[in-house]
């Protein structure tokens, strides 16, 4: 008997052969068409993510987890304004990157054309369901999207609101499959599904982008975790610090690109630091230090060298004492996951040499990590963070979700 991951890949394989000829009017008539068909459907939306809220809840999930899931009025209305957004954005799809002719005739043109078929294994947050759809059909992709049992209800409502739309437009509803089946055999059947997928993406925690990323024989497009950290350097201006520090991560908490960790110049922390982290644990943050911390501050709690390397997605923080930048850099490429980093400084070497050495996709002169993102980039919704080298890195907006094909004009010439 066929899986249902088989099935739906093979309907997904079949669609992105079809999506290979749309036109741009055609894919922005069903993005606007999805848009439209979200805010038709919120109200059932939105009651099955109470199911998946309520289930939380039972299992005693945290907050953080709980509100990653939530979806809410001005949420799907949110989602529904990024499509909107997204149709404006121009279709990179046919955009010619090179131009060479040939002294026998030959005309050659080399051009961004769609992958073909995306997977998107993917926790908690149902909001990647639409951004995964919505910007693969953009650039004319196929795309086979598991989500988590965490956000089950949520995400079968979404692909039936999405598919609901397509139905009444010329892309094809079999370009947008939900594995509905969330036992951990769909994920590993995922893995090595070379026959229809040409590239995996995960997005979550760490411990599912490792399993990704050491099991698939598809090929994969890495996304990080976020261990973010910002450096506190001796020049740093001490409101700008206090404003950031407390933005990246107090906004919102639960995401990648919230800072996780905070290294502080040991005279700037003679200076400022009871204040900065005074202020920080008004603000509702768990201070988790070294020594130092610990002896200044009697709400501090001891840090151990795993809560260096721990993505919290909570209102904690680390917190240690760096003697220079060249420290400062060297513990980050340590324990970072090459996601975003941030330093604060009057200094214009001392910033220099952070942003040129510290390993990572995004790096920060006084400003916030929470910046690292695909709408804020200009790139509409982000497919996922790329915290690896090739192909894409950073925010994957439309051109990440493309490759290159080669066109060859000729006239009957033959190779001598």
């Amino acid at each position: 008997m066929t899986s249902e991951v088989q099935q739906k890949g093979k309907l997904a394989k079949a669609a992105s052969y079809i999506l290979n000829i749309k036109t741009t009017r055609e894919k922005n008539e069903a993005l606007t068409k999805i848009a439209e068909q979200l805010l038709i459907d919120q109200d059932t939306i939105i009651a099955e993510n109470a199911k998946d809220l309520a289930n939380g809840e039972k299992q005693g999930m945290p907050a953080s987890t709980l509100d990653r899931i939530m979806l809410n009025k001005e949420r799907v209305e949110a989602m529904s304004s990024a499509i909107h957004l997204l149709v404006e954005l121009n279709d990179p799809v046919g955009s010619l990157l090179e131009r060479i002719e040939k002294d026998n005739g030959l005309l050659i043109e080399k051009r961004l054309v769609p992958i073909g078929v995306i997977g998107m294994i993917y926790e908690a947050r149902p909001n990647v369901t639409v951004d995964a759809a919505t910007l693969s059909l953009k650039t004319g992709n196929a795309v086979i999207l598991r989500g988590s049992s965490s956000a089950k209800f949520s995400n079968v409502a979404l692909v039936a609101s999405i598919h609901r739309a397509l139905s009444e437009t010329a892309i094809p509803a079999d370009a947008v499959q939900l594995i509905e089946d969330t036992n951990r055999e769909t994920v590993k059947e995922l893995f090595h599904l070379k026959e229809y997928l040409d590239v995996l993406i995960p997005r979550g925690g760490k411990a599912l982008i490792d399993l990704v990323v050491n099991e698939a024989t598809v090929p994969v497009l890495e996304t990080g975790a976020g261990n973010c950290h910002i450096y506190v350097d001796q020049t740093a201006d001490y409101l700008k610090t206090e404003k950031i520090c407390i933005n990246a991560k107090t906004q919102r908490p639960s995401v990648c690109n919230a800072a996780e960790s905070l290294l502080i110049h040991p005279e700037w922390f003679h200076e400022h630091g009871k204040q900065l982290l005074s202020a920080i644990h008004q603000a509702g943050v768990t201070i988790i230090g070294d020594d130092t911390i610990c002896q200044a501050l009697d709400f501090a709690q001891l840090a151990t060298v795993e809560d260096y390397a721990t993505e919290y997605l909570d209102l904690k923080i680390s917190v240690k004492i760096v003697e220079n930048v060249y420290e400062a850099i060297a513990h980050i490429n340590k324990y970072g996951t090459n996601h975003s980093e941030a330093i604060m400084t009057e200094d214009q070497l001392a910033a220099d040499t952070f942003l040129h050495s510290v390993d990572a996709a995004a790096v920060y002169h006084n400003a916030s990590t929470r910046f690292t993102d695909g709408f804020e980039f200009g790139y509409g919704a982000e497919i996922g963070i790329s915290t690896q080298k090739l192909h894409a890195r950073g925010p994957m907006g439309l051109p990440a979700l493309t490759s290159t094909k080669y066109f060859i004009h000729g006239n009957g010439q033959i190779r001598e």
